[in-house]
């Protein structure tokens, strides 16, 4: 029995609206931080690679062992190298998606405005002459009755 009470425990868990929701929060976000990276990758970077003067940042690396190598690739199969560039082009995207998110929210928060208080017909009124608290369809008052 021990089993079966486990198995329903998760289920229980894994329904809740909560668990599904932080799932597609997880899934959306993947297929956003593919997006910013193109973002990133082929459209910010080679803007930025223009104003540098042409320099592909992906391309930038130090050999350890010394050398020169005319490609990234040709250099790792080498030496060890560090791969600054690389480096430079995910700082870039972590900004950006920071700053997509951050503005996203802010505009989040300014379309949703605080719901209005929904404001009930009274059911009751004040008897003029006790007052009592009285249904507001009464004619006569059930306490004094006194004629409304």
């Amino acid at each position: 029995m021990a089993l079966k009470d486990t198995i329903k425990e998760f289920k229980e868990f894994a329904v809740k609206g909560n668990v599904v929701d932080m799932a597609v929060g997880v899934i959306i976000g993947g297929a956003f931080g593919k997006i910013v990276t193109s973002f990133v990758n082929d459209l910010i970077m080679p803007v930025i690679g223009k104003i540098t003067g042409g320099t592909d940042f992906t391309q930038l690396y130090l050999p350890l062992d010394g050398n020169t190598y005319a490609t990234l690739e040709e250099a790792q199969a080498a030496t060890a190298t560090i791969a600054y560039g690389s480096f430079i082009t995910q700082v870039l995207d972590f900004l950006i998606v920071a700053i997509v998110i951050f503005a996203a929210l802010k505009m989040l928060v300014k379309l949703k405005r605080p719901e209005a208080p929904v404001e009930e017909a009274p059911t009751t009124k004040v008897c003029p002459y006790c007052k009592s608290e009285i249904s507001i369809e009464a004619t006569r008052c059930p306490h004094c009755t006194s004629q409304l």
